[in-house]
């Protein structure tokens, strides 16, 4: 234990090495120095079952068995068929009444629906993911969303833009979301591998659970999902005051307005947003080491014009999901809940930036380093209020200009999904710790690097990616890195080039 410490503390370097694991040595990293930047792109909410369950020669839907197949209710018992899809309370008419328990096509008949038109969204919570995995089982997906059966839908992807990279380069079929639940939880351990807290949240806040950490059902939740969707004791917070689910940002854009009188740039503490956040971030060891990096969101500006802060009837307007407007989601921005990235800071000024600057930096080959890209909600993927399509087309169309572009000789994307969006998924997660890893997401590396026409089966999770930048530009590893998991380079061959 004291070599080990003193080895973090006098070779950052080498101690990120030798935690990498034996999946990211056996990828040879030798030459791993030739790609000068990594670019990461954001989509939002799909399980790898749902979008890449059928690509030839992945781990997909034909390869579940029946034990991660076949829904169980509450009481543990099979289902005769799914649970009904629903629309709000109500069956929804576009999918069918008794549907079997079993994986089903949404763009095939009797449903019908393409990748071009949105589903309902479903519940993707921390509790309720662990609940749906069970385990390892995967038998509870149904049981415990809000939209039923819908949970077991999937797509047959193969006319999507990013599934032809995919089939060119390397598609990650082991990646799993590094954090249990949803959006805001999973985009904080893409950049520091943590779990935010609160020390003094609201009571009100906090989860109610059980002896085992499990959250209570509500009085009065139905006993069985065929007759309505559950409802749960359920919180942003965890009892011990970790942040889960989802949270307003301290800091301007957000949904929290600011105080009467104060400072507009600011959140009204009296409205419980999250404290700032100071975990040590990947930006952080990236800043420490002078590898230049930013974090682009579309539609960033647009938001900080007027804080979010519109008449609640025009909100809905203009960030609530109507095509071609603005639509930030200010839970999909991780940088604007710490203090080290706050309003008026030098920090927030050089590496927090709009998405336009991504497209231009790009195109003049002037992109630093390390650049995350986070699409808007009208770009990102997610059910409810966007389909897969555009989102994807979109992201397909950054990816060729950047091939186009002259940063290509040099670089390696990487196109993931921040999590399942409450969607199933055949493969058991690893046991980690508390927090993760969730389901299974798709994840495609890009690069003239990559490997070609590869299904890279190497366990992943989220912060595998933060594995990576740490072992190739040298950084001091953050704590909350999984040890077991591999660090991308299996996707590499660096031998022919």
């Amino acid at each position: 234990m004291t070599f080990k410490c003193s080895v973090r503390r006098l070779m950052p370097a080498l101690f990120a090495a030798l935690i990498a694991g034996p999946a990211g040595a056996a990828g040879g990293a030798k030459g791993l120095e030739r790609i000068e930047h990594i670019i990461v792109i954001y989509a939002e909410n799909r399980s790898f079952d749902n979008l890449y369950g059928l690509f030839p020669g992945a781990n997909g839907i034909a390869n579940a068995r029946p034990e991660n197949t076949v829904q169980v209710d509450h009481d543990g018992k099979p289902f005769a068929v799914l649970p009904p899809i629903l629309k709000g309370n109500a069956p929804d008419p576009k999918f069918p009444a008794a549907l079997p328990n079993a994986p089903f096509r949404i763009d095939a008949p009797p449903i019908s629906l393409p990748l071009s038109v949105p589903t309902r969204d479903l519940v993707h919570r921390y509790y309720q993911n662990i609940e749906q995995i069970n385990g390892g089982r995967n038998d509870r997906f149904a049981a415990v969303s809000d939209a039923g059966g819908l949970v077991m839908g999937h797509y047959d992807g193969s006319s999507l833009p990013m599934w032809q990279w995919a089939k060119e380069y390397t598609l990650a079929d082991n990646f799993f979301m590094g954090a249990f639940g949803g959006s805001f939880l999973n985009h904080f351990w893409l950049v520091c591998a943590c779990t935010p807290h609160w020390e003094h949240a609201p009571e009100k806040e906090r989860a109610r659970t059980d002896a085992g950490g499990r959250v209570l059902l509500a009085e009065g939740s139905p006993a069985s999902a065929m007759n309505g969707r559950p409802r749960y004791q359920d919180g942003e917070l965890t009892p011990d005051g970790f942040a889960v689910n989802t949270l307003q940002p301290p800091y301007q854009p957000g949904r929290v307005p600011p105080a009467a009188g104060g400072d507009a740039r600011l959140a009204d503490p009296d409205r419980h947003p999250l404290a700032p956040q100071t975990f040590r971030t990947v930006g952080d060891t990236l800043s420490a080491k002078g590898v230049s990096w930013a974090w682009y969101s579309q539609s960033w500006n647009a938001a900080l014009a007027d804080g979010m802060q519109l008449p609640t009837e025009k909100r809905s307007v203009i960030y609530g999901r109507k095509p071609g407007m603005p639509s930030f989601e200010a839970h999909h921005h991780p940088f604007n809940y710490f203090k080290r990235f706050a309003p008026g800071t030098s920090d927030r000024e050089r590496h927090l930036k709009d998405g336009a600057r991504f497209l231009a930096a790009i195109e003049s080959g002037t992109l630093p380093q390390v650049a995350f890209y986070k699409p808007d909600s009208n770009s990102n993927e997610h059910p409810g209020y966007t389909d897969v399509l555009s989102g994807d087309r979109h992201i397909a169309e950054l990816v060729a200009k950047i091939k186009a572009s002259p940063l290509w000789p040099r670089v390696a994307i990487i196109v993931t999904y921040d999590e399942n969006g409450g969607f199933w998924d055949h493969v058991p997660p690893p046991k980690g710790d508390r927090w993760g890893p969730g389901s299974r997401v798709p994840t495609i590396v890009v690069s003239p690097f990559a490997k070609k026409g590869f299904v890279d089966s190497t366990p992943y999770d989220t912060t595998s990616i933060i594995k990576l930048i740490t072992r190739r530009f040298g950084l001091a590893p953050l704590p909350g890195v999984r040890a077991g998991m591999g660090d991308l380079t299996n996707a590499f061959d660096f031998s022919r080039h």
